[in-house]
């Protein structure tokens, strides 16, 4: 078979399931180019993409400035491994740095990774700073939690398919519930040896539960109480998705720099991943300040990918479309006329139980149970009228289209989701 053949999606299906592990359960299409907020399939059907790849295409698929930056790169110089400079990285960190106002990055590659360094960093200024004994430090995180699929990140799940039969499990953690501030302070009063507190500020594949509106202040006013270190996982709710820059920037105001004045919570050390590529590269980052970031030294961390040049390009490029294209106020705006919307048709529905989210991460529950196939098939319905979303838990289904969106577009998915949804009323 020649590399550039065209393949049906059913050719394309069946080598994945001949020849690939059996590690996802896609939906039935088979995507062959994308541009924006549209994907086609390999037959050459168009469909809006309601996923964005969990949110790591904000920008929309295959932006031209980011490609751009990308192969400019890729033709100059790839790889250098950090065994020598490179004159990308530098740039990449000087420009996250101050965008997202903090003094250190440490550049890693997928999300998983960066929630591992930040295990890592966290545990490490809790032996130099805190005076914690060594192998002594806690990290409280949350019930529900997706932080990536790394065994250490899977021993602290509570997902028995992610992990069944993958121990002995890492230890370390002490899980609590989700927007408990009383079980968060109890364990925080109870413990001496805690290190840092990992938290999604909003849980995501767990089916985008929002905490309560003061759950992020006073959890970090809690760890500042108690000399903990707060922990942001924003690898799928970061820049931009949410309607801020960061999901933590809570309900200030969006201006020039998707963010006016300081943001309601400042996390000790911020995870980014996803989106800050804009889908085109594999690029993660942890952030912190200089009293934190000073415990990395020579040889304790790295990766070889990490910080390479073209990733480092291709940061910066997605971050300025971010800021120049005013894509968390679009989010915010969008975000808003969706939930309307929805709540609007759930009123007189009784298949869809609600609607929730902020900006344009989204979900909507299914008026039926985890077991039930209601959702996968909802989905299926939704793929055949044109639009792409996938089941999360069972009955969730998950919204979550590029931030490049307009509000006609909008409206004409808003149309097929009901529509689709219709049909399925009982």
């Amino acid at each position: 078979m020649a590399v550039l053949e065209k393949l049906t999606s059913q050719q394309a299906i069946d080598l994945e399931n001949k020849y690939g592990a059996h590690n996802y359960h896609p939906l039935p299409v088979v995507l062959s180019r994308g541009e924006g907020v549209y994907v086609w399939d390999a037959e050459g059907e168009k469909y809006y993409d309601f996923l964005s790849a969990y949110s790591a295409v904000n920008q929309g698929h295959c932006h031209p400035k980011i490609v751009d930056a990308m192969v400019k790169q890729a033709q100059t110089l790839t790889l250098t491994s950090r065994a020598f400079y490179n004159d990308m990285l530098g740039r990449l960190e000087k420009f996250a740095t101050e965008y997202f106002s903090f003094d250190k990055l440490l550049p890693m590659n997928t999300g998983a990774e960066a929630v591992e360094t930040a295990i890592k960093i966290c545990r490490r200024w809790a032996y130099a700073k805190k005076g914690i004994a060594e192998n002594d430090a806690q990290i409280i995180v949350c019930e529900n939690n997706f932080h990536g699929r790394t065994t250490t990140i899977i021993s602290f799940s509570n997902d028995p398919v992610a992990r069944a039969n993958f121990g002995p499990y890492t230890q370390g953690f002490i899980k609590i519930e989700y927007d408990n501030l009383v079980a968060l302070e109890d364990t925080l009063k109870n413990h001496d040896n805690i290190a840092g507190f990992l938290v999604e500020p909003i849980q995501g594949e767990a089916g985008v539960y929002v905490p309560s509106e003061d759950y992020l202040v006073k959890a970090k006013a809690l760890c500042e109480k108690y000399n903990v270190l707060f922990l942001a996982d924003e690898v799928q709710t970061g820049i931009a998705r949410t309607g801020r820059l960061l999901a933590t920037c809570g309900n200030c105001s969006c201006a020039d720099k998707n963010c006016s004045g300081t943001p309601e919570v400042k996390p000790d050390i911020l995870i980014l991943g996803k989106a800050l590529s804009g889908g085109a590269y594999p690029v993660s980052a942890v952030l912190a300040n200089d009293d934190i970031m000073d415990v990395i030294t020579p040889g304790s961390h790295g990766s070889t990918f990490g910080g390479n040049p073209v990733a480092a390009a291709v940061a910066i490029a997605a971050l300025e479309v971010i800021r120049d294209e005013k894509l968390a106020i679009n989010a915010y705006e969008l975000g808003v006329i969706f939930r309307e919307e929805l709540n609007t048709y759930i009123k007189t529905s009784n298949i869809v139980k609600l609607v929730r989210g902020k900006g344009l991460l989204n979900a909507i529950v299914i008026n039926d149970d985890k077991e039930s196939e209601t959702a996968w098939n909802i989905c299926v319905a939704l793929k055949e009228n044109g639009l792409l979303a996938k089941p999360t838990h069972g009955n969730i289904i998950r919204f979550a289209p590029p931030l490049v969106m307009n509000k006609e577009q909008l409206m004409e998915c808003v149309e097929i989701i009901t529509t689709t949804l219709k049909a399925f009323e009982k």
